[in-house]
């Protein structure tokens, strides 16, 4: 997490966590298995010590007592703010499907299933593991735009609050999670300049109840080359490293949008209150396990590197495969039991 953020979440008006940092890496690589194709890899002294990138100590990753999303299913309610395309709808919706999929005929190893897996190794006070089962309980789709298109941290809780209202969404305490997904003519307080996404709970005098909720906002045409790195490239990058990676679903914007929110997801699932899984002393910013492992998406990942990755016949960049042939590219995530980040498409 950038030390903007971290800034920005101490304001005492808006103790709101958030946990993507927008400022990219300044290097990339590009790798494959099993058609290998790796103009670019890191030093060995990256990745010599045949661990995953990003182990260490010094992280002090820690229990506070709080839930975790144990029950299952995790029961997850999309509000589509804005208009979505069918095809964009789709696609972040195969995603979330593909958390549960667990065939391998349906999505091959390494799977989106297999990466969730590394979220189910956390647990609450009476061990029980977060849930591996995750699906879509409803849809809501403000497309009046109800709160104009210039959002802030507290008028995206009166998006949720509509949303309970008139979708009708349960009000689901116990296993859901209220997803706002932004459509790319919305600008959201701090978008692009220091967040790609945040997550946090409601406030009972916004919405009437405690709900956990996460935002992402779509950066295809406000900043693809900060939100959807490393699909499109800041122009200080121009004529550097491999290039532009080619997104695995050929929409810069929503293959961006996909890897923000599994790290939301992830966070969420194991700290939906802020006094669950988290490493620092202030719950007002926490760093959890996706932030410890943000611009890693394969082994030898790090000082900039994305790390080694997978690509395909036509070109285009993924680590994980999904169902109905979708394949993304996702953020590593902190494991518990490795003391490190990690892929299911690890290679040491």
């Amino acid at each position: 997490m950038s030390s903007l953020s971290l800034l920005l979440l101490l304001l005492p008006f808006f103790l709101l966590h958030s946990s993507i940092a927008a400022t990219p890496p300044s290097v990339q690589t590009l790798s494959t298995k099993p058609t290998i194709f790796n103009p670019k890899l890191p030093p060995r002294t990256l990745s010599s010590s045949k661990k995953f990138e990003g182990s260490s100590d010094l992280v002090q990753l820690r229990y506070h007592m709080g839930p975790v999303l144990s029950s299952a299913p995790i029961n997850i309610y999309l509000i589509w703010y804005g208009r979505w395309a069918l095809p964009q709808k789709l696609l972040i919706k195969d995603f979330l499907h593909s958390i549960s999929t667990t065939d391998l005929r349906a999505a091959p190893s390494p799977s989106v299933a297999e990466w969730w897996r590394t979220v189910s190794l956390y647990t609450d006070q009476t061990g029980a593991n977060v849930s591996r089962s995750v699906v879509v309980a409803g849809e809501h789709a403000d497309l009046k735009y109800s709160h104009g298109k210039q959002l802030t941290r507290l008028s995206v809780q009166q998006v949720i609050a509509n949303a309970v209202r008139s979708a009708p969404f349960p009000v689901d305490h116990k296993n859901g999670i209220y997803l706002i997904l932004t459509s790319e003519d919305v600008a959201m307080q701090d978008f692009c300049r220091a967040v790609c996404g945040f997550h946090y709970f409601t406030f009972p005098s916004m919405v009437g109840y405690t709900l956990p909720y996460a935002w992402i906002g779509n950066s295809g045409k406000q900043c693809p080359e900060v939100c959807a790195y490393p699909f499109a490239l800041p122009g200080y990058m121009g004529g550097g490293g491999p290039g532009a990676l080619s997104p695995p679903n050929k929409d810069v914007g929503v293959d961006g949008m996909i890897s923000v929110i599994g790290h939301e997801l992830a966070e969420l699932s194991s700290n939906p209150l802020v006094n669950a899984w988290y490493a620092g002393e202030d719950p007002t910013a926490p760093t959890e396990i996706g932030d410890l492992c943000e611009g890693l998406y394969g082994t030898g990942g790090g000082g900039g590197y994305i790390g080694q990755v997978m690509r395909d016949r036509e070109g285009r960049t993924f680590n994980v495969n999904g169902r109905k042939g979708r394949k993304f590219l996702v953020q590593w995530l902190w494991s518990p039991e490795l003391k490190a980040c990690a892929g299911p498409n690890a290679m040491d």
